[in-house]
């Protein structure tokens, strides 16, 4: 080959290089926004369910309204939040009340009976089980992202074309000891 086609070849090497780093970037990040997704239909069914929950151990528990408020406080913040982190420690807390709310069942012969809280309990289990499956899709998809946008070669094309890396679902330092629930601390 001549020397004139060498310049040209390195060129169109570089640039289909180029072209196939930027798509895999581009299938990466598709790939978390595909999971982020993922983890908001199972949080806004786990949403729904729960005014459904609340009210039917109401019904049951007029004394229990603490536990009750901070389980639809947390809710509602949680509707709102869109930050993976900050949405990722209040669904853990939201998880402890949960958890704190059906152990009220032992207390509450009747509403252990209830066939609509019974239902309600597998519904929220059901999609807890969902939820973590839809995490760990979400954080393996972010470590592929992440990975690449900061790998070398990888990150020239990133910085160049504006791929950032994404915020792992994750929960907070402070959420993360070990939950003791006791029946006297809930009454």
């Amino acid at each position: 080959m001549s020397d004139f086609l060498w310049p040209g070849l390195i060129l169109a090497a570089v640039l289909i290089w180029a072209v196939w780093c930027f798509n895999r970037l581009v299938r990466l990040r598709n790939q978390v926004r595909t999971a982020w997704s993922d983890i908001d239909v199972q949080l806004a069914r786990r949403h729904d369910l729960i005014p459904q929950l609340v009210r039917t151990v109401q019904a049951y528990t007029d004394h229990e309204r603490s536990l009750l408020t901070a389980v639809t406080e947390l809710r509602a913040r949680a509707v709102e939040s869109q930050h993976p982190g900050q949405l990722a420690a209040l669904e853990n807390e939201l998880e402890q009340s949960l958890s704190r709310l059906f152990i009220l069942q032992e207390s509450y012969p009747d509403l252990k009976a209830d066939g609509n809280f019974s239902q309600l309990q597998r519904d929220l289990v059901e999609t807890e089980n969902l939820l973590q499956y839809a995490r760990r899709f979400y954080n393996g998809a972010v470590r592929a992202l992440n990975d690449r946008v900061l790998q070398f070669p990888d990150l020239l094309i990133a910085r160049v074309a504006g791929f950032s890396t994404a915020e792992f679902f994750s929960a907070a330092e402070d959420q993360r000891d070990v939950v003791s629930v006791n029946r006297e601390g809930m009454k």
